[in-house]
């Protein structure tokens, strides 16, 4: 048996093709620094959350905007790409562990300050 389910591994290979689309392919100029976390796909390959981080804060939801704008095009680039039956439809969210993380770390300091 494999160590881990096949959507997990298609997953990881959208996760790094997504990632190279975006840098090669994409043109927009508006598009600045963009870092594709992760993805999560449902069990049947249908949908894949992408998840997408930038550095600076006040572009999220700019770059949101953008990439569900660029969608179809991704999507047509990927399904070239990965030869599947059946291309998941795309969602693009901001990835917010790192802002999460840092929080938990602030309440961390904070408690033993006291």
């Amino acid at each position: 048996m494999l160590p881990y389910k096949r959507s997990k591994r298609v997953a990881d290979l959208i996760r790094q093709e997504i990632s190279d689309i975006i840098l090669r392919r994409l043109k927009d100029p508006r598009l600045g620094f963009v870092t594709v976390v992760d993805v999560s796909i449902t069990d049947d390959l249908k949908l894949a959350r992408v998840y997408v981080s930038s550095l600076k804060e006040d572009e999220r939801r700019q770059m949101i905007e953008i990439l569900n704008a660029a969608k179809s095009f991704i999507r047509q680039e990927l399904g070239r790409r990965l030869k599947m039956k059946v291309t998941p439809d795309l969602e693009f969210y901001v990835d917010t562990t790192l802002q999460y993380g840092n929080r938990i770390d602030q309440l961390l300091k904070d408690i033993k300050g006291d």
